[in-house]
């Protein structure tokens, strides 16, 4: 986990910001059990503001508590990764649409920067390099849309997504390694064509979770 010793002001919401980040960044697996006096440790602070951070991530869904010393990442199954699919093709597809008349030459050329990257790093079989920019290419759309609240939503469903994306890369067969949509979303945000780069995205999101949805069954017929 790749926490780092907090500052000594705001404690309570640098112990969000921190925790908040790892799981986007899918540092932590579903499932996994987060100890408060272990992250106090690693944050260099009391547990006080580590469980003031823990609580708000449970509001959010991206944690649940069960007991007064650790929490856990939320288990992985069919029902919750269709439920957050499903939002994701909502809000996502909104913020690729909304931002493809915004998009410049120059906004799409540093996509496509990111996505070079992206696919050495998935060809090398590199899943922590792999999955922060996948998700620098998706935020690098979404961001573009200019709708601050609607990319906070979009932050929110990336807690829940990251865990699920280390499984993704780790242990579900990837058959998507490129994620060709990548192209046909920058290809369509030069054409300022919002149905088309919704529809990419779309696909995209569709695609990716092929190797999973395969994974998930497989797991539950065991």
């Amino acid at each position: 986990m790749k926490i780092k010793p907090l500052a000594t002001d705001n404690l309570s919401t640098q112990a969000y910001g921190a925790l908040r980040g790892a799981l986007i960044d899918g540092d932590f697996a579903p499932g996994d059990r987060l100890v408060l006096h272990d992250i106090a440790q690693k944050l260099g602070t009391s547990v006080t503001p580590v469980r003031e951070a823990c609580l708000r991530l449970v509001s959010e869904q991206g944690l649940e508590i069960r007991s007064g010393r650790f929490l856990t990442v939320p288990e992985l199954n069919l029902g919750r990764y269709l439920e957050i699919r499903k939002m994701r093709i909502a809000l996502e597809g909104l913020a690729t649409a909304e931002g493809a008349a915004k998009a410049t030459s120059k906004d799409v050329d540093r996509l496509a920067e990111c996505q070079a990257r992206f696919v050495k790093a998935s060809l090398a079989q590199d899943n922590f390099t792999a999955i922060r920019l996948n998700r620098e290419f998706h935020f690098g759309v979404y961001r573009l849309c200019g709708m601050k609240m609607l990319l906070g939503q979009i932050e929110n469903l990336w807690v829940s997504m990251g865990p699920i994306l280390k499984v993704y890369y780790e242990e579900a067969d990837d058959h998507y390694l490129e994620a060709e949509e990548h192209v046909s979303i920058m290809a369509a945000l030069r054409d300022h064509d919002a149905d088309a780069a919704r529809d990419a995205l779309v696909r995209d999101i569709v695609r990716g979770g092929e190797g999973l949805l395969a994974y998930l069954g497989g797991r539950a017929t065991n």
